[in-house]
């Protein structure tokens, strides 16, 4: 099981802390470092930074949004990072939820997701693979655009630049089951949004055929501490924004997955102490032991048990959270 560094996305400024844990998960022998991007800092700059101050490690995106920009625009910038880093980038994709893609992207939210994310991922590997110009008779990515609005003069093109690899990765955040299954089929790898080691039967429906080298890559917060309730902390106040805020009373994909993986009352409590403005208490309301099946808190021997289970299962990839270079060092030494 090879081990990345999740750097995740800014919160009100860049993290001072990011480029000095990814240069050390580095020197750690660390095979990937990932960005993220919410509605704030964007997922590819960010990783453009830390490929120009590294030399080895892989480069990913956990995700970029797909409302964020056009197929041709994403695949623009996996392929341009492609050949700046050497052949280091790795294309996290993923859809979001009707509150972001509405409300911050301003774009309707696709009525078949699965479509989209199908159509999507399609314009990308054409323009990666350069064998013609792109084009696609979609419903929601059609190129050339032949829609509502349109000229009519639209042409199918290639890309200028020649992509340094066809077979450049792209990994997909997914959480429903059929979205997952799906994932399986389209793409390299997946990016479990939660994956609990000892509840592994909650995806086993959606992973029955896994492709040769699929990648299955979720991320865990680690902690080295010795007060394991104080370093649930973060993991909870994570749980409780997802839970309770990333989402819409009627529809929100995180809540509905913790309620999957065995704790939908508490799902619902979260949720409405939330949408109730109660935000403290809706992170006090997320169970430790949710919060510390998805994560790895605790002394260096509890954590070495922990990860044992996670080494187990079909996870070929974790990427960590960890917010020190100790814990970093830590992990690393017990994953050898």
């Amino acid at each position: 099981m090879r081990l990345g560094l999740a750097l995740g996305y800014w919160g009100r400024g860049p993290g001072p802390d990011h480029l000095a844990l990814a240069r050390e998960a580095e020197r750690l022998g660390y095979d990937s470092v990932w960005t993220a991007e919410a509605w704030g800092s964007d997922a590819f700059t960010p990783l453009t930074w830390i490929a120009a101050h590294t030399s080895r490690i892989r480069l990913g995106t956990a995700i970029a949004q797909m409302a964020a920009r056009s197929p041709t625009a994403t695949a623009m910038h996996a392929l341009t990072l492609d050949h700046l880093s050497g052949g280091r980038m790795m294309l996290g994709l993923g859809l979001s939820g009707p509150q972001v893609v509405e409300g911050w992207y301003g774009r309707p939210f696709p009525a078949s997701p699965l479509t989209a994310t199908r159509e999507y991922v399609d314009v990308i590997r054409q323009v990666l693979r350069r064998e013609a110009p792109v084009a696609l008779d979609g419903r929601f990515h059609s190129h050339p655009y032949r829609g509502p609005g349109g000229t009519g003069l639209g042409k199918a093109l290639k890309p200028i630049t020649h992509p340094l690899r066809a077979d450049l990765p792209v990994l997909l955040g997914a959480e429903g089951p059929k979205n997952i299954a799906q994932t399986t089929r389209i793409a390299d790898g997946w990016l479990p949004l939660y994956w609990s080691p000892t509840r592994t039967d909650v995806y086993q429906a959606s992973l029955t055929a896994l492709p040769e080298n699929f990648v299955i890559a979720p991320m865990a917060r680690a902690k080295v501490c010795d007060d394991i309730a104080e370093g649930l902390l973060p993991v909870k106040a994570m749980l409780g924004f997802y839970i309770g805020g990333m989402g819409h009373a009627a529809r929100n994909f995180h809540a509905d997955l913790m309620a999957r993986m065995g704790y939908e009352e508490e799902a619902r409590r979260i949720q409405d102490l939330f949408l109730a403005g109660r935000k403290e208490e809706a992170v006090l309301a997320v169970p430790d032991a949710f919060a510390d099946e998805i994560s790895l808190i605790g002394p260096r021997g509890r954590i070495a048990e922990r990860l044992d289970l996670w080494r187990k299962g079909p996870v070929t990839d974790l990427l960590l959270t960890a917010p020190d270079p100790h814990t970093l060092r830590v992990l690393a030494e017990l994953n050898t």
